[in-house]
């Protein structure tokens, strides 16, 4: 598997963009900001974006997705207690200097359990809620690697002082990830740098029950 990641945005929020080793198809992951660089590199390595797939619909995560969903013409899926924020993303933004962004009806909405096949790539929808309420997280489990978005960072966990966070039920869905998954599964998050479930069970220090 072929992953780019591209650190965007104010608040530095990492999208993925994601094909099979040589495809031209492709998938991508949570396109916070920054159209205009996300497709030149679409277009520079010759790929067809086949959908947009977002973990959750906070404003850095989202802010691109208009705009690369218009000019790629790929449909988006999206948590579906979250699609009415998608759809006024304006009214969602925490803070006065962001944006304007571009609001989005999105084609496909996800609930979990879903089994995705995009761009060659077999895609398990696992319902992750805690730092938002409809967050999910995209498990690719023959390349051993989730999409966590603002669920499990390196170190860290996601922030719940957002409007619908919870702490005990962000949690609960790591467990469930940590849980059920290989720990060698390599963790694409939302912002820092790539990890492992492994590596995170045994030193996140929000994670010490866990390691226990």
């Amino acid at each position: 598997m072929d992953v780019r990641s591209f650190t965007i945005g104010p608040v530095q929020e990492n999208c993925y963009l994601v094909r099979r080793d040589g495809s031209d198809h492709a998938v991508i992951f949570d396109p916070g900001e920054e159209p205009d660089r996300l497709l030149n590199s679409i277009e520079r390595l010759g790929l067809t974006l086949d959908a947009i797939l977002l973990t959750h619909t906070h404003f850095d995560h989202v802010g691109a997705v208009a705009p690369v969903a218009r000019e790629t013409g790929a449909e988006v899926w999206v948590p579906e207690l979250e699609r009415g924020v998608l759809a006024d993303i304006n009214s969602y933004v925490p803070f006065p200097e962001l944006g304007p962004f571009e609001s989005y009806e999105a084609e496909h909405t996800l609930v979990g359990g879903e089994r995705l096949e995009l761009a060659d790539l077999e895609i398990d929808v696992l319902f992750t809620p805690g730092h938002s309420p409809g967050h999910v997280t995209f498990s690719i489990p023959g390349e051993l690697a989730i999409f966590s978005g603002d669920v499990l960072f390196q170190g860290s966990v996601g922030r719940v002082d957002f409007p619908g966070g919870d702490g005990p039920t962000l949690l609960a869905s790591i467990a469930s990830l940590v849980e059920a998954l290989p720990p060698e599964t390599a963790v694409y998050p939302g912002h820092m740098g790539i990890t492992t479930l492994g590596a995170e069970r045994a030193s996140n220090p929000f994670l010490a029950e866990l390691a226990r």
